[in-house]
């Protein structure tokens, strides 16, 4: 099967993906768009996995000021070359951050994060009610399971899901960013700040 230039060159800027990945993924899926972009994003994900455990000495420190000063964010993001981190996707991503910080006001980074005894006081409350709907115990159990997924959704950045697109979590966001950047990357660190908040 013939694949166009322009095939390929949709794939690209809907990806992000190199040329050849892009040419090579729409020949397996035999021209379809949706099926190519799913082949990538799975390669992706498992690029950036293998990528997962190398050092990030580089990258840079964002800022995001919402509009009136009244919210601010500053959030360091690290990867492992400084040619990346001047690159404009990384630094476009370092924005995303930002924002995503500002509008969600997550607590911790990821969930190994969220203190045990935090876990153990939303689990007590999360069981409260859920026996309070007048569940069965082992009911109940599978339902505050549910609940605390929901509940680190709200809390932890790599699981927020992104406010550009909330199909995708911020943790995919920045694995699909690994895989086109072909670098580890990693939030290290946050800061946000409201007027009059303590």
């Amino acid at each position: 099967m013939s694949i166009s230039a322009q095939q390929v060159k949709e794939l690209r800027e809907k990806t992000g993906a190199g040329m050849m990945e892009c040419k090579n993924a729409l020949v397996e899926a035999k021209g379809d768009m949706e099926a190519a972009a799913k082949i990538l994003r799975e390669r992706g994900l498992v690029a950036a996995a293998k990528k997962a455990g190398r050092p990030t000495r580089e990258g840079i420190i964002g800022q995001y000021i919402h509009a009136g000063g009244k919210l601010g964010v500053l959030v360091e993001v690290n990867c492992e070359t400084d040619f990346v981190a001047r690159t404009p996707e990384f630094q476009q991503l370092v924005k995303d951050v930002a924002m995503q910080i500002a509008a969600s006001n997550p607590s911790y980074l990821r969930r190994e994060d969220v203190p045990e005894s935090v876990i153990q006081e939303e689990r007590q409350i999360l069981l409260k009610q859920t026996m309070g709907e007048g569940k069965s115990a082992e009911i109940a159990e599978r339902i505050v399971e549910g609940r605390l997924n929901k509940f680190f959704a709200e809390v932890c950045l790599y699981e927020q899901p992104f406010i550009r697109d909330p199909e995708t979590t911020v943790g995919d966001l920045i694995k699909s960013r690994i895989a086109t950047m072909k670098e580890n990357i990693e939030v290290r660190r946050f800061a946000r700040f409201q007027v009059g908040e303590e």
